[in-house]
């Protein structure tokens, strides 16, 4: 799934973190609930 679809799932769920297979890179991320109400990704570096 895209980072965009991980938290929109994430949102829907009511948790603060998402961690999923990005569909462009193959490898796991994880999108997070920043404590300004913003939104961060993790990827690891390839």
């Amino acid at each position: 799934m895209t980072p965009e679809e991980a938290t929109l799932q994430m949102n829907l769920l009511g948790h603060d973190f998402f961690v999923f297979k990005n569909a462009d890179t193959g490898l796991i991320n994880v999108v997070y609930k920043r404590k300004n109400g913003g939104y961060g990704l993790i990827e690891p570096e390839a």
